[in-house]
């Protein structure tokens, strides 16, 4: 599966308090072209990268190797350039979870260095729905959004982008610095983590978010 930009391409029903500005995003020779809103004024979401997903038996296969290094590479580029940067971390309350609080898999992973300029502890699949308040210091810094990454792709960083474009924040969905697991299909069949990758890729581009990669925002 390629992980670059997609064609911004609003569809019908578009949300109207999805903020877009400063984000054109088309194709040139066949190549994706975006131009890119000031990166000075969007935070960057390290969304629940900690060591309870890399335990294979409870999640099964993954996708996108990079990932890990993708994050590591935009938050040296937002510290470099003295940019906010948010870490978000799941505490679950599920009694078998590997991200449950108090246990080694809800630290941080080794790439997840130094210290934020906000720590959002949460519960559930939105970094909204946590403590602190993101939406209230997004607004307080008088920030324009955030750039996305983390872990998983179709559910804590999809949803916190959907909340994010709701609330009228600008999103850019890193789609190679995020990673999910393949999830059984309710028929039973088996849906792949790279085809889920590529369907919130499809749901989200235009819609709540604009997809873009990991080069183009450091690059």
């Amino acid at each position: 599966m390629s992980l670059r930009a997609w064609p911004n391409h609003a569809p019908t029903g578009r949300l109207d308090n999805v903020s877009t500005a400063g984000v054109a995003v088309g194709e040139l020779d066949g190549r994706p072209r975006v131009s890119l809103p000031d990166l000075d004024r969007l935070a960057l979401l390290i969304v629940d990268v900690q060591r309870g997903f890399d335990d294979v038996r409870y999640w099964g296969p993954r996708n996108n190797l990079q990932c890990e290094d993708n994050i590591a590479a935009l938050l040296a580029a937002w510290r470099e350039r003295g940019r906010p940067v948010v870490f978000v971390r799941h505490d679950s309350a599920g009694a078998s979870s590997p991200l449950r609080t108090g246990q080694p898999g809800n630290d941080f992973k080794a790439i997840v260095t130094g210290e934020p300029d906000l720590l959002v502890t949460k519960h559930v699949n939105s970094a909204f729905h946590g403590q602190p308040d993101l939406d209230a210091w997004l607004r307080a810094r008088q920030l324009d959004g955030f750039v996305l990454s983390g872990i998983t792709t179709n559910h804590c960083c999809e949803t916190t982008a959907r909340v994010g474009g709701n609330l009228g924040h600008q999103v850019l969905f890193a789609l190679d610095a995020t990673h999910t697991f393949d999830r059984p299909a309710p028929d039973g069949s088996v849906v792949t983590a790279d085809e889920l990758a590529r369907v919130t890729a499809t749901n989200l581009n235009g819609e709540f978010a604009t997809v873009v990669s990991t080069a183009q925002l450091v690059g």
